[in-house]
């Protein structure tokens, strides 16, 4: 499928899922390739998750660099048991994206379905996308325990 049509039709699911971040994201590329800027989607490609998960990663920390976050509020997370299980989801959420990239390196197409199954939960779903890394990792881990248990009904 040529892949102006393609990125009409993801606008087309984005506007009808009421997902502006599909619409958008198709939108800018599909812009990109009509003034003919196709030279620039391999630096898209390469950079364009670093610069989202920075935008991300400043998003998330405007409230220390607002003062809305104080030490006291730091020390409090190492005193509860809710600071203490955002502790360690953060830790398993970066293994996880560790375990998703080795997953990649090793099968880079399943990117495809991470793709499409990413549109899917972000229409069907409502979710955000975060990175594919995260969703490599999920799968990694759901490749793992099917495997353990086709091999023991196997």
């Amino acid at each position: 499928m040529n892949g102006n049509i393609l990125l009409v039709v993801l606008i087309m699911i984005g506007l009808l899922g009421r997902s502006p971040i599909i619409t958008t994201a198709a939108c800018f590329l599909l812009i990109v390739k009509l003034i003919s800027f196709d030279r620039f989607l391999p630096a898209i490609e390469r950079r364009g998750l670093e610069f989202g998960l920075l935008f991300l990663t400043m998003g998330v920390l405007v409230p220390f660099a607002s003062e809305k976050i104080t030490v006291k509020d730091i020390a409090a997370v190492f005193r509860s048991w809710p600071g203490i299980i955002a502790l360690v989801g953060g830790a398993v959420a970066t293994y996880m994206n560790g375990k998703g990239l080795d997953l990649l390196k090793v099968d880079p197409q399943l990117i495809v379905g991470l793709v499409i199954g990413s549109i899917f939960g972000i229409i069907f779903l409502r979710g955000i996308p975060v990175g594919p890394l995260m969703a490599a990792g999920i799968t990694a881990l759901l490749l793992k325990i099917v495997s353990f248990f086709w091999d023991k009904l196997g």
